[in-house]
């Protein structure tokens, strides 16, 4: 009895089922939009919202199935008659602030919009006064102990 052909049947049923689930899901249907106007729209509202899985991918770009479902609802609520501030608003209020790229200036998000600046700042106080110590601790030029006619070799 030859147990080679039962070998290479599991090995190729092992790499189909490994190939099967390694496919993405996929949009099932792409979105459509009525006219021009709306995809414009549409477009230029996912591109300034954050995909909440990725978190470093603006909705238009993530394939995530999580933003495929977001895109849907972004296009159901500005086909309800939503203006962008209400879209946005209504997935702040899902999502949380992270959804936007660019947050509200508020009491709360204060440090997102400056705390660069300060680190920035920051960072400049400590190279300055690193500075000014090694100024401090390095002999001027003519403070050296040689004679006139010596040569530093």
């Amino acid at each position: 009895m030859n147990a080679r052909p039962a070998w290479i049947a599991l090995a190729l049923l092992f790499a189909l089922s490994f190939a099967a689930s390694a496919q993405p899901a996929g949009d099932p249907a792409p979105l459509r939009f009525r006219d021009n106007a709306e995809e414009v729209r549409f477009h230029a509202l996912t591109a300034e919202l954050r995909c909440v899985m990725c978190q470093n991918q603006s909705l238009a770009d993530s394939n995530a199935q999580i933003a495929q479902d977001m895109r849907r609802e972004v296009l159901e609520l500005m086909r309800q008659g939503r203006s962008d501030a209400e879209v946005k608003q209504f997935l702040v209020d899902r999502y949380g602030e992270f959804v936007l790229y660019r947050p509200a200036l508020e009491r709360h998000t204060w440090l997102l919009w400056f705390g660069p600046g300060l680190v920035l700042l920051a960072g400049a106080g400590v190279v300055w006064h690193i500075v000014r110590r090694r100024a401090a601790t390095v002999p001027a030029a003519g403070d050296t102990d040689r004679g006139e006619g010596e040569q530093e070799w």
